[in-house]
């Protein structure tokens, strides 16, 4: 212990706070390990929930980190539960927001007053834990706030005030089944798609209530971001420009705007291969590696996986549609299958599926998704529109059917539809015919391979961009030598 930390004694010291969800703490572990290889202490923030799934799901000792890396935790504000599974996200954003800052006050305290670790220099917050503004304030630290959605979500939530102000929210109760969703928006917002409809915005503007939480918590966190030293973006120049060139309009020039996706591929080019610091994971539930066995043994392109994401729920009608629309498609699919996934019951299939799939068809409660996008057996990808699901496909080069289901999904949704040219939406209509439809027309159609030439160009687009000199590469050397580094007295290598 003594010499560990001798060695961290003058290393500048970053603790990062993910929003405790799966796709906010699997992005900020990759930015962990890439500033820990340039140098810094980490200290790692999980919630306490998410703190006992992870040692359920990695086991015992996968947090207690390495010499510079450590885990740390903080109360989410909830009530006590060991439920495996994603916690309610609105419920989750309110408790956040007014119970957090106190205990992650006494956790810095702790920290700077520890003779293990060196004083902390820098934080990075995700931009819905902004507590973490005030309290690096406190403690005289710069702090970045982490956007880990899209751009062109991020200016959808900011769209939020002129539905207001124009008298289309609140939605009147007709209006959420009645079509008037699919209104398309007569005059782009600044940085979006031409081609929005009302339901292609992010889906909390879906209420009938004027004081629907999500709907103005949205439209404060996406302003409060303005009070951070930089900004990080999940995301890279050239998938998203417009929306990015709208971002730096609205938020002022004190808060530099740094893109540092795909956070994948940047931290394939920095964290050493097979070490420890490569072995920490970010999977809430167990993965079943044994996918990848059955994988080497399908043809390239052959294979449709499935995977809705860690928030996604289903009804038990949807389940047994898209069951038997992938039977019927006729090709192999991989299909991950949350023990959450059911709307308050238990994912159950019907045997005469499970019979007719036999042999091509293989069922899994949690995966290693990236590495799956990249097995050359996989030829579409069924998602949600999750943003880290979003970019691993294009990082993959995999065209993707798109279902979303809250959030900012639908926005990501549209753009992969319209705009980036490597996606088809499912939407509503998930009866076996339409599913069965889709997944031929992706796997084998004149619309599926355009969609594949086009996933493979921007993977193409984000590898350049994340060598080094490239630009989301240079921007985060530049991020942590400007911003990171300027607290404290280390440098990055």
């Amino acid at each position: 212990m003594g010499s560990d930390v001798a060695a961290d004694a003058g290393k500048p010291h970053a603790v990062l706070v993910p929003f405790p969800a799966q796709g906010h703490v699997t992005p900020m572990l990759k930015l962990g390990k890439i500033l820990h290889c340039w140098g810094f202490h980490v200290t790692f923030v999980n919630s306490e929930y998410n703190h006992r799934r992870l040692l359920r799901s990695r086991g015992a000792g996968a947090l207690d980190g390495l010499p510079g890396f450590r885990f740390a935790t903080i109360p989410d504000g909830l009530p006590p539960s060991d439920a495996d599974a994603t916690q309610d996200v609105p419920s989750l954003c309110r408790s956040t927001e007014k119970t957090c800052l106190p205990h992650f006050r006494v956790l810095l305290q702790g920290l700077n007053a520890s003779p293990d670790v060196p004083p902390v220099t820098c934080v990075v917050g995700d931009d819905i834990m902004n507590f973490t503004l005030e309290a690096a304030r406190e403690i005289g630290v710069p702090c970045a706030l982490f956007w880990t959605a899209s751009a062109c979500g991020y200016m959808g939530y900011r769209y939020y005030r002129t539905l207001i102000d124009k008298g289309i929210f609140p939605l009147k109760e007709e209006q959420l089944t009645n079509g008037f969703l699919d209104t398309p928006v007569e005059c782009a917002p600044p940085g979006m798609s031409k081609h929005m409809r009302l339901k292609d915005f992010p889906s909390f503007i879906r209420s009938t209530d004027p004081d629907e939480f999500m709907v103005h918590y949205a439209i404060r966190v996406t302003g409060q971001i303005a009070g951070a030293d930089a900004v990080l973006l999940n995301t890279f120049d050239e998938l998203e420009q417009v929306a990015l060139d709208a971002m730096r309009a609205v938020i002022p020039p004190a808060a530099s705007i740094n893109t540092i996706n795909p956070l994948a591929l940047l931290a394939e080019q920095i964290v050493p291969k097979g070490g420890q610091l490569d072995s920490l994971g970010s999977n809430l539930w167990k993965e079943d590696v044994c996918c990848f066995r059955w994988l080497d043994g399908r043809k390239p392109r052959s294979v449709v996986f499935v995977n809705y994401g860690s928030v996604t729920v289903m009804t038990s009608a949807e389940l047994v549609e898209f069951a038997w629309g992938l039977a019927n498609s006729g090709h192999d699919f991989l299909w991950i299958i949350r023990p959450d996934l059911v709307s308050g019951d238990a994912a159950v299939l019907p045997p005469e599926f499970l019979e007719a799939v036999k042999g091509r068809g293989l069922l899994a409660s949690w995966c290693p998704q990236d590495a799956v996008l990249r097995h050359e057996a996989v030829g579409v990808f069924l998602t949600h529109s999750g943003w880290n699901s979003t970019l691993e496909s294009l990082c993959a080069g995999v065209p993707m059917l798109c279902w979303p289901f809250f959030a900012e999904q639908q926005t990501n949704c549209r753009y992969k539809c319209t705009e980036w040219g490597v996606g088809v939406e499912i939407g509503h209509d998930v009866r076996r015919e339409a599913v069965e439809e889709k997944i031929r027309e992706a796997m084998g159609g004149e619309k599926g391979k355009e969609m594949r030439r086009r996933a493979v160009e921007w993977r193409e687009t984000a590898v350049r961009a994340t060598q080094p000199g490239g630009r989301s590469y240079a921007n985060l050397e530049k991020l942590v030598t400007d911003v990171l580094l300027s607290g404290g007295n280390g440098k990055s290598s």
